[in-house]
């Protein structure tokens, strides 16, 4: 046991009317929701990065964190690990997530790097045989050394995509030893920050042939897991190839990946993209390929990705109603990429930032559930596609497009305009916030 946490007890559910602040006020892990336990629909986890790697600077400032891990060698990375598995049993949360980077020591060359990370997975290893918390995917750092700074599978470089594709594999090797769910890829530099020095052929092409040779080693490991990306529209590049789910798509099914890999949502890229949370949430979800999300909010005012818990259960509850209305999660969860500010400084901020968000997510979750058990809002959204399950409707789509203007002057039609009533659905919605 470390002395990092020292005083804070086990967070445990005691219910909407408690004073304590160290307890679950809406997450009640075993309440049964819809036939499955909270804590099956929510398979919350803990960022590893933003938790305990992230030393508390911005664009404008630097490090306000002292860790006592805070270091590069081996025994603050141990340190590090537990502290973290001290916080997941704190909190009892069944997932965390990292980066290679959040936690091993950077070697001086990628052979030392890939022991460190190899030391590493087995010291996890040993803190899952006495913890509940598992691993809900692991992923690779290709961003933040300099050498990621024109990209990494489209990098100009072929030697950089050679250390890039080294790099994860080394990651799907620890996230498949310590039985991940999935693995997630974030392009944070594929992309470009001018067009007078990028092919977007060549960067297209090496991109999505890095991705097939990821899912190729996936089968050649045996790796059950689901291959995630996650998409964002830029910052840090100017423009990013995984923009959006629609984007993403359509990369997918160039390259005919579109049955193999899935998306992680996060809510602030969502924002960045100029989407809802729920719209990139439904959109994959109609597409086929929902995997996971990163749960975090943007500050509205700065108008960037500034990664913070989640506070307004409202503005969740719609997004945890698609989740629900695409099946719930399989291999996926809600991730909190998310960090406390750069002036909460102490140990007790770190844990209730994540116990605000749980439940708030708790809480959006319920809302969800009884607007999707009382099924009104379905039963009106049936109601305006209704002319559609006619057969009179499957014939024309089947036919021709001359098929459909001769009907219009056979039948007469003059159809007029019915009201989509959305301020009647945002009532409804509202009813159940």
């Amino acid at each position: 046991m470390t002395d990092f946490f020292h005083g804070i007890p086990k967070i445990a559910y005691e219910g909407p009317d408690t004073e304590n602040e160290f307890a679950y006020r809406h997450y009640n892990p075993d309440e049964v929701i819809l036939g499955k336990r909270m804590e099956d629909h929510l398979r919350f986890a803990v960022a590893y990065w933003h938790s305990f790697a992230w030393p508390g600077g911005d664009p404008f400032g630097g490090q306000t964190f002292q860790r006592p891990w805070f270091g590069d060698t081996m025994d603050l990375a141990k340190l590090k690990a537990d502290v973290a598995f001290e916080m997941f049993d704190i909190l009892g949360v069944p997932f965390f997530c990292f980066h290679d980077a959040d936690a091993r020591p950077e070697g001086a060359t990628f052979a030392e790097s890939r022991r460190n990370l190899e030391a590493i997975t087995d010291y996890f290893g040993e803190k899952m045989q006495t913890s509940r918390t598992r691993l809900l995917w692991g992923t690779a750092n290709l961003f933040s050394h300099r050498r990621w700074m024109s990209g990494a599978a489209t990098n100009p470089d072929p030697d950089v995509y050679a250390y890039a594709a080294a790099t994860v594999k080394a990651n799907m090797d620890a996230t498949h030893k310590l039985g991940g769910a999935n693995y997630v890829l974030w392009g944070g530099r594929e992309g470009y920050e001018t067009l007078l020095n990028t092919d977007l052929g060549i960067e297209a092409q090496n991109a999505g042939r890095f991705l097939t040779q990821v899912v190729e080693y996936k089968h050649r490991i045996g790796f059950k897991g689901t291959i995630l990306i996650e998409p964002k529209p830029q910052e840090p590049s100017k423009h990013q190839y995984d923009y959006d789910v629609a984007t993403v798509f359509g990369f997918l099914q160039r390259f005919g990946l579109e049955k193999e890999v899935k998306v992680n949502i996060e809510q602030g890229h969502a924002i960045l993209a100029g989407h809802s949370f729920e719209h990139e949430i439904a959109l994959a979800a109609s597409l086929g390929i929902f995997g996971s999300i990163d749960m975090n909010r943007n500050d509205y005012q700065s108008g960037w990705d500034t990664d913070q818990f989640p506070n307004n259960h409202a503005e969740k509850t719609l997004a945890f109603y698609e989740i629900l209305r695409a099946g719930g999660y399989t291999t996926g969860g809600t991730n909190f990429d998310a960090k406390v500010r750069r002036q909460s400084l102490d140990p007790e901020d770190l844990i209730l930032a994540h116990v605000g968000g749980m439940d708030t997510c708790a809480r959006a979750l319920k809302s969800a559930a009884r607007m999707w058990e009382d099924g009104e809002l379905e039963a009106l959204r049936t109601a305006r596609y209704v002319g559609w399950d006619t057969a009179r409707a499957r014939k024309m789509l089947e036919g021709r497009l001359e098929d459909a203007a001769a009907m219009v002057e056979a039948e007469g039609l003059e159809p007029q305009p019915r009201s989509g009533r959305q301020e009647r659905l945002e009532n409804l919605v509202n009813r159940y916030v």
